[in-house]
């Protein structure tokens, strides 16, 4: 945790793109725990899904029903321990390995996104590895804040004297190299509490992601994320999404409404018990009424049923009538949030929903309508061993978290910080490593 202190979340380390590895993979959710072990081997670039570098496999899952948890934040760290301790043990059983450390992915803490731009003048004529990492430093330079945690840091575009827009200016001749930045940031109470969760069960944590953005590396197919797309992740206790622009993630956002919120609105509608209302919810719960509705009944147990009693029935569209004002409000409030975003920009960009909430009958097409988009529900692609339970969208986090590795390499980590944990601020190895990296 020594890394959230100073305002950075866990990055992992690249994996190479010619060696196997085994990656754990660690959801924590409002609803669901789940672990999954996935073994990654080296594969030729293929035309489905061109950018990954390694093809996965999955080795072992294991989930349990969420409990210790509220909108993606902890609430009895005792309760959600015991439970993820349950998932964790399912994963191992099921890949025959042991789980040392996990990566995770994280909704809660008002995760938002901010630019940074940086110039930095060359020392030689010719772009170097020296003078992309200078001017990455630069720009990440003020990006963190006091209470918050920098996510990711990634390049979105550098500049080249007059030239804007280049995507990778190494080898490139000029003399002024600039950069913009962007950075995803979460509240630093949110992180930490989650990293100590974690660490109570002996496991270490390797990197920490947006949600939505390793969503977006599992579900998006190449063309979506080139021709602009945003991930939307409709999850029990949160609702978050990611946009994706010229095949880069641009922007984060999110806020604390979900499916559980819709549990409770039926809860308190229908005087029903709250598991029966996630029953109804899921069995007979839809966003648009059907020309049925009227005449399809369903049965509800009230809170003070006498177990002799027959059980109460209503007609379907009462419990669609009380679902539906609930969904509207959430994906309006995506709608204006996404308006805000660069996603404003690109008209033609289509919304791809996943998390378990977006699996409800006639969402896709009430968010059509609502956010005048093209819109599709996403599930993972190209992971080997899925089961039929597991390849729908409510499993997209925990599917990116396996792609996720393969893209490690584009986070950019300020590397003098670390060092400056290790030998003091600004100390004689700090400086010597400094005049080394920028002197050749």
């Amino acid at each position: 945790m020594s890394d959230l202190a100073h305002g950075l979340a866990p990055k992992m380390k690249p994996i190479s793109r010619k060696r196997s590895a085994i990656v754990c993979a660690l959801d924590i959710g409002t609803s669901k725990f789940v672990c999954a072990i996935a073994r990654l081997k080296p594969r030729p670039p293929q035309d489905v899904l061109p950018r990954r570098t390694h093809a996965i496999e999955l080795l072992g899952i294991g989930h349990a029903q969420a409990q210790g948890m509220k909108s993606g934040t902890v609430v009895d760290i005792a309760a959600a321990e015991e439970m993820l301790r349950h998932a964790v043990d399912g994963a191992e059983r099921g890949a025959g390995v042991h789980v040392d450390s996990v990566m995770l992915p994280i909704t809660a803490g008002r995760t938002g996104s901010e630019l940074f731009a940086a110039t930095v003048h060359m020392k030689t004529p010719t772009v170097g590895d020296a003078d992309i990492e200078r001017v990455l430093a630069a720009g990440s330079h003020h990006s963190v804040r006091e209470g918050r945690a920098v996510l990711h840091s990634l390049p979105i575009g550098y500049a080249l004297d007059d030239s804007r827009g280049i995507r990778d200016p190494r080898g490139m001749i000029g003399g002024r190299l600039g950069v913009d930045m962007h950075v995803a940031t979460t509240d630093i109470a949110a992180a930490r509490n989650l990293t100590l969760l974690v660490e109570r069960c002996h496991i270490g944590v390797e990197a920490m992601v947006a949600a939505p953005y390793v969503a977006g590396l599992a579900v998006l197919a190449e063309d979506e994320a080139d021709l602009g797309a945003a991930v939307v992740d409709m999850g029990a206790g949160t609702t978050t999404f990611a946009v994706f622009s010229e095949g880069r993630f641009v922007h984060v956002d999110g806020f604390a409404l979900g499916g559980a919120h819709v549990t409770m609105d039926i809860a308190r509608g229908l005087t029903t018990t709250i598991a029966d209302a996630e029953r109804l919810k899921t069995l007979f719960g839809a966003a648009l009424s059907g020309p049925s509705d009227d005449r399809d009944m369903v049965s509800l147990t009230a809170i003070d049923a006498d177990p002799r009693d027959p059980p109460r029935m209503i007609p379907r569209a009462q419990l669609v009538r009380i679902i539906r004002p609930r969904v509207e409000e959430i994906l309006e409030m995506v709608r204006d949030r996404l308006a805000a975003s660069p996603f404003a920009s690109d008209p033609r960009g289509r919304v791809i929903l996943v998390g378990g909430a977006s699996q409800m009958t006639g969402l896709s097409d009430l968010a059509s309508n609502i956010l005048g988009r093209q819109v599709r529900i996403g599930r993972p692609l190209g992971i080997g061993g899925l089961t039929e339970a597991t390849r729908g969208p409510a499993f997209a986090a925990a599917a990116g978290l396996l792609v996720y590795p393969q893209f490690a390499y584009l986070e950019h980590c300020e590397p003098r910080r670390t060092r400056a944990l290790m030998t003091g601020t600004d100390g004689y190895f700090s400086r010597v490593g400094r005049w080394l990296r920028e002197s050749f």
